[in-house]
């Protein structure tokens, strides 16, 4: 991978940006890969325009705004901002270069070895950021996807960034550690996060970088989970989360999921399972669940949905 400064950037950007490409040795579908990162079709993190994917972060070099595009010749990667240099080197990992497919044997259920077939290009993505996955994970906690986005969309948007570069939009970076301790309890409530969930992600934030640190040197998913789950607030679900986003983990299982057991359960048995039937139903691929998991939403089968939608009361009025 090389890199190199871009001699037409746009007047707008406060610096030239740098261009890479990645040519990965393997199928990748660039798009089904990273956007998986993406927390609801208005993410002020992240926006595919055209054939472009875009995504701000905060790096541990400062705040970065990639521009992704995808040909035959491979992934090429325009960065704009402090952290521009970082972001294009944690470009492969990004892509799912860290992704290690050994032992997975996807013929066990014919609906994972259709599905593994048509997805080749399926990664899992890793994104080393893990103060950011674990924030929008907590913010995830207990709610419905569409309460959760609607109060990441405000809160990043408030309490983060601006993303240099010519975005074809205003898009934002997440807050930093301390930026994240530092909201105020009425903005919380009128981003709709409820207290349990804003004094879990507020305590650990005063830990500042040294839970990153520590789940980034845990050698296992377990001891991940460890770390993780011994900060007030934070359970199974969430440290999987966590593990998923941030470090591409292909065993994480979010036991406590409102839909995932039924999912899983209906896409290899054709019934609703619980955790406990999810789990053993998972047992085969023990080392790879989580890519069975993708797999199972990528194939595009599901339960047909028994009621009407959950209508979720706004308290943020009262």
């Amino acid at each position: 991978m090389t890199t190199t400064a871009d001699a037409t950037a746009p007047a707008a950007a406060s610096a030239p940006p740098l261009t890479t490409a990645y040519r990965p040795p393997h199928p990748l579908n660039m798009f089904r890969t990273v956007r998986a990162l993406m927390r609801g079709p208005k993410d002020p993190t992240m926006l595919v325009h055209g054939t472009t994917l875009w995504r701000a972060s905060r790096t541990p070099q400062g705040i970065a705004t990639l521009a992704l595009r995808q040909s035959t010749e491979g992934v090429h990667a325009t960065a704009w901002g402090p952290g521009a240099e970082w972001a294009l080197t944690q470009l492969p990992a990004l892509c799912g270069a860290d992704d290690d497919p050994a032992g997975f044997d996807a013929s066990l259920h014919p609906l994972i070895a259709e599905a593994a077939r048509r997805h080749a290009g399926l990664r899992l993505t890793r994104t080393d950021l893990v103060f950011d996955a674990f924030a929008s994970a907590v913010i995830e906690q207990k709610v419905t996807s569409f309460q959760a986005f609607g109060a990441w969309r405000v809160l990043v948007t408030r309490f983060g960034e601006q993303a240099p570069g010519p975005t074809p939009r205003a898009m934002f970076a997440p807050p930093t550690v301390a930026g994240w301790h530092g909201i105020p309890s009425w903005d919380w409530h009128q981003a709709g996060v409820e207290p349990p969930q804003s004094r879990a992600l507020v305590r650990a934030a005063e830990r500042g970088q040294r839970i990153a640190d520590a789940v980034l040197a845990a050698p296992t998913g377990a001891d991940r989970d460890r770390v993780l789950t011994s900060l007030p607030g934070i359970g199974p679900w969430t440290a999987s989360e966590t593990r998923v986003r941030a470090l591409g983990d292909p065993d994480a299982v979010s036991v406590g999921d409102y839909h995932l057991a039924h999912e899983v359960g209906f896409a290899l048995t054709g019934a609703r399972a619980d955790d406990d039937g999810m789990l053993a139903l998972l047992e085969p691929w023990a080392g790879h669940r989580h890519r069975v998991i993708r797999l199972i939403l990528a194939s595009g089968v599901r339960e047909a949905r028994r009621g009407p939608r959950l209508a979720p009361e706004d308290h943020r009025r009262r």
